[in-house]
Order: structure tokens, then sequence, then C-alpha cells
């Protein structure tokens, strides 16, 4: 790769196909200017040509549109001050804010979308795992991952965007973009390099901290300069018109192909991706017509897998129903996620509270994401949509 490619790759491209300007947009354009910096001359990188005049990129360059803020305009929260349920530094959070929580070794860590609005990125280890807890406004998008594989380096926000999809670049080497919701590197010497991900879910803050009471979240602390209040919702596409509306057919970013009229365009779906283009969405008002909870069965390269619902949470999670040998089947009995094996009950989190398997946990899916319907299927053109046997 050449420095000459500081010049294409990496020089964002405005998009001139938006309906409308991010609340958040300035004028300047990000150069990412060490991207390319000693790499190798190359007409095509890991993952193939890209079409873009000799960079390590396996998608044209004039698919990457600057997003406004430029490079770290959009801060990324690392390492910050936590608190816990009940103290005064979480108390910025309503019991209906929805919340990006991942639990692992024994710790609880959820990152607000209210936070992510603004800064997008979490760094933090979770249980001894360096993570990162990403959620991309534009896309509705909430992943973690773990940070494991770039030696738990700092992820930030690169202000360029794919797909209207954050991409970030890790801080200990600025020579690679990686795509959120394509899940690893697509530019730069790390091109075509996974991200594995956390299992992670995306519900209210009620049911989150109701399933881990120990959780913690970023605190409100304007002792030590950390303060959240007055976080509200940025992006608006007319008076009084929320961006994240289900029904708001407005992008403020093109994507590269027609946006898929199946389901409405920011339906918030639960996606479990297979490969790079396809995969299985679970929309949010198909579950919803199962009731208060319900149980979506399905199945992952060949792997029985059970998606749980509930209304109240507003969120779902996805499990396989294998454990310990044994094959599971679940439904909903008297207001409870029961197995039909055991009679066990089991919480939103794949926790069993009472019956034989009281203190078993089910294995979550760990690339289920939750998503906006027309992202979810820019990502991934060859979805299936899952649909209740009628």
């Amino acid at each position: 790769m050449s420095r000459s490619c500081q010049k294409t790759l990496f020089a964002p491209h405005v998009g001139t196909g938006s309906r409308v300007v991010p609340i958040l947009a300035v004028a300047a354009a990000f150069l990412l200017v060490s991207a390319c910096r000693d790499a190798p001359t190359s007409s095509t990188g890991p993952g193939g040509g890209n079409g873009g005049g000799g960079a390590f990129c396996s998608v044209p360059e004039d698919q990457l549109f600057d997003g406004g803020p430029g490079k770290d305009g959009i801060p990324s929260l690392d390492d910050p001050l936590l608190a816990g349920v009940g103290e005064a530094g979480a108390a910025y959070l309503s019991p209906e804010d929805r919340v990006i929580g991942v639990a692992l070794g024994g710790e609880a860590i959820a990152f607000p979308h209210r936070l992510g609005w603004w800064h997008e990125i979490l760094n933090v280890d979770v249980g001894g795992v360096p993570v990162a807890i990403t959620f991309c406004p534009l896309t509705g998008s909430g992943l973690a991952f773990d940070r494991s594989v770039v030696d738990g380096a700092e992820f930030g926000v690169s202000g360029l965007l794919f797909q209207t999809n954050l991409i970030m670049y890790d801080r200990r080497s600025e020579e690679s973009l990686w795509f959120q919701m394509a899940r690893g590197a697509r530019c730069g010497v790390e091109a075509g390099t996974p991200l594995d991900m956390a299992p992670s879910m995306d519900v209210t803050w009620e049911a989150w901290s109701e399933l881990h009471p120990n959780t913690r979240v970023p605190a409100h602390a304007p002792e030590v300069g950390q303060r959240f209040d007055g976080y509200r919702y940025p992006y608006w596409t007319g008076a009084n018109v929320r961006y994240d509306e289900e029904d708001n057919p407005s992008l403020m970013f093109p994507v590269n192909a027609p946006v898929d009229q199946t389901r409405p365009p920011k339906e918030l779906v639960l996606g479990i991706p297979r490969g790079q283009t396809a995969g299985l969405a679970f929309p949010f008002g198909i579950l919803d017509e199962l009731g208060e909870l319900g149980v979506a069965p399905s199945a992952v390269d060949g792997a029985s897998v059970a998606v749980f619902w509930s209304r109240e949470a507003q969120g779902a999670a996805a499990y396989f129903t294998r454990l310990n040998d044994r094959e599971l089947t679940f439904a909903v009995q008297d207001g409870a996620f029961v197995d039909e094996e055991t009679g066990s009950v089991w919480s939103l989190g794949g926790a069993a509270s009472s019956g034989e398997l009281e203190g078993e946990h089910l294995e979550p899916v760990p690339e289920a994401y939750v998503a906006f319907w027309f992202a979810w299927a820019a990502f991934q053109p060859n979805t299936s949509i899952w649909a209740p046997d009628r």
C-alpha cells in the first residue's frame, strides 16, 4: 500500500445522497494520515480487490463517508469510573433507558444508549476480559467485542461510516479500520481480521439490573469531571421527528443498495449473522406477537437455538438449547420460560432459577446482536426472517 492511498482510502467521501444533515455534523473532513504508513504497495489486500486504486481495503473506497465530527470527535469512554445499581453515579438512568449489557467472569457492566449516542464505544474490562461495548446510533446496532484479538488495545471512533455504520480504529496502531457490523477489520494492514464477539443483551436498564443486581455502569461523577446529565437524544430528521422512530425512512448517509422494505426500516431486530452476507433475523414486532413472553425456536449451523422474548424488558436473547449433553425444549408456561424436559424455570438471562436444573446457565449465541432492520438487511442481505409456525 503506497502513501498515495492517504488521499484515496482514508480521505472520507462526504455523502451527497443523504436526505438530512446530522445534528452533530461539522464541515471538516477527516484524514487518517497514519493509515498507510510504510505499508507495501498492492492492488489487492486481505479480502480481495477493492477497486480503490491499490489500497488494502475489502470495500470500495467511495463507499466510505465522512460522519462529520472527525477522528475522536465522538470520544470513546475508556475505563471510566463505574457505579452500581442504586448509587448516586447511576441515578441519571431511568428504568426504561436501553442498555447494552455484558456479563463475563461473574461481573456485569452496561453501556446505556444515552451514553452511546455521544460516545459510541466503551473500552472496559469485564470479568478480566478486555471488551469494547459499541453502539452506533445511526444503525441502532449494539455489539460487544473481545479486544484480546488486538492485545487489549483501545478502540476509538474514526469518524468514518460504511453503510451508515460506525467504523472504529485501534489506538495502538492506526493502520487499520474496524467496521462494527462487519465485525472485523476491512481496511488497512489488518484487513480481513475478524473480531470475536462477547455475548451481550440490549434491554431496558430495569430489566438488566434485575437480571444482574451487581451490574455497574459508567458513573455520573462531576467531582472527577465525568458527568452524563443532560445527555439528550441528538438525532432528529425534522420537527419533533426522532431519527430512530420505527417507521422513519430517513437516513443520514447512503447505503449501497435500496433499503429493504420487508419490515419497518428502524424496527429493532435480534440478528444472528452467518458469514458475511447471511443470517437469521428476529424482528421485535414479530416476537411481540408471541405475547408478554415468547420463545422462538430455530437452528444455527445445525445447532438448536431458542430466542427468549420479553415485552417488559423490550428485548430478546438467543441461547443454544443443548445443556450438559441434553437437548432442551422451551416454552412459556404460567408466565415463565420453562423447559419441557425438567420443568425448570429460566430467566431472560438464560439462568435456571428453580427446578431440577436450578443454578445452570444456557450458553448464549455470542454473535447475536440488535440493530435496525434496514442496517441488518444491508449487512446481511441474504438474511432469513424468523416467523412462528402457523
